[in-house]
């Protein structure tokens, strides 16, 4: 295949070079990528979840490694949307586009956030701001006390979220989704058909890890989300649930570590494939993804990867 595989895919109106993109909050681009844009690994960056008011996340200690796996809980720390919004000329340099990762502790603090950053938006000049292709309504943290979670997992509460964002940017909206629920299609129907253009799955399962001397929870919050390739199995097949069920785009995540994985994530219906816990061990983790994924792909004699999405949800 002459120039090797087509890797392009689309997201909505949104097309991007390659499938393989960031999972919110494990890839901090300003800290790792700090030698240019030039070595940024992915087709295009989701920032660390933003909410309408700073959050100082949850007590120490925050993470630990399980076999197989990492657990997490952070409590979606961050500054807030309007130190976010101060600090946006800082990814202005970036080459590709930005999806703003929104969370909040109710409905109206994810509007509020969008409002606010298409206003920005709205007045920022030429050259003061990143592309920002959308946003990513992240209602599936299990490391909070409340808020996004419940939304998730409540498909009719999801709806009404999404519904209400929708006419507030003509921007790429994606629901990202929680596996701590029982049906997995029935939240994802619900967000599609409220509007959202495409649908990220799944973010971390809600776990816990004792500390093996005092025999009490490790974690400062008891309780965590379980993210790596522990999970990969369940993801998978969550993903092909969704798949099979709704027609907008797949953003698929969950314990990816090699172009062999990411493929197998295609296979299951996923248009886009997020990395995460592999670049806590490695931050050069997505680029050799990638040309494994494209080495694949040409062992297969596959033009592109619409030639692979969704083999593994046929019959025969």
């Amino acid at each position: 295949m002459t120039g090797g595989p087509d890797l392009r895919v689309r997201l909505g109106a949104l097309e991007l070079a390659h499938p393989i993109i960031n999972a919110s909050g494990t890839y901090d681009v300003l800290a790792v990528a700090g030698h240019g844009p030039s070595t940024v690994p992915f087709s295009c960056y989701v920032p660390k979840t933003v909410t309408l008011e700073p959050r100082t996340g949850n007590p120490p200690p925050r993470i630990t490694e399980t076999p197989s796996g990492i657990i997490n809980a952070i409590g979606l720390e961050n500054p807030g949307i309007e130190a976010f919004i101060a600090d946006l000329p800082r990814l202005a340099g970036l080459r590709i586009p930005v999806i703003i990762s929104v969370g909040g502790a109710r409905p109206a603090d994810y509007l509020a956030v969008v409002r606010r950053m298409e206003e920005r938006l709205a007045a920022a000049g030429a050259g003061r701001s990143p592309a920002i292709a959308g946003y990513e309504l992240n209602v599936s943290c299990p490391n909070v006390a409340a808020g996004g979670l419940s939304i998730g997992a409540d498909p009719e509460a999801l709806r009404q979220l999404v519904s209400a964002a929708r006419p507030l940017t003509a921007r790429l909206l994606i629901a990202k989704l929680t596996p701590n629920v029982t049906d997995i299609v029935a939240p994802a129907r619900a967000a599609a058909e409220a509007g959202a253009d495409a649908i990220s799955l799944v973010n971390t399962f809600k776990a816990l890890v004792l500390d093996p001397v005092s025999l009490r929870p490790f974690l400062g919050n008891r309780t965590g989300g379980l993210c790596g390739p522990a999970i990969r199995p369940i993801a998978l097949r969550m993903v092909a649930e969704v798949a099979m069920s709704v027609d907008v785009p797949l953003i698929g995540m969950g314990g990816v570590t090699s172009g062999l994985e990411a493929l197998e994530m295609i296979a299951c219906g996923a248009t886009a494939v997020a990395v995460g816990a592999a670049t806590l061990a490695d931050p050069r983790a997505p680029a050799r993804i990638l040309e494994q994924l494209s080495a694949e792909l040409a062992a297969r004699s596959l033009a592109g990867l619409d030639d692979v999405r969704g083999t593994a949800l046929r019959d025969s």
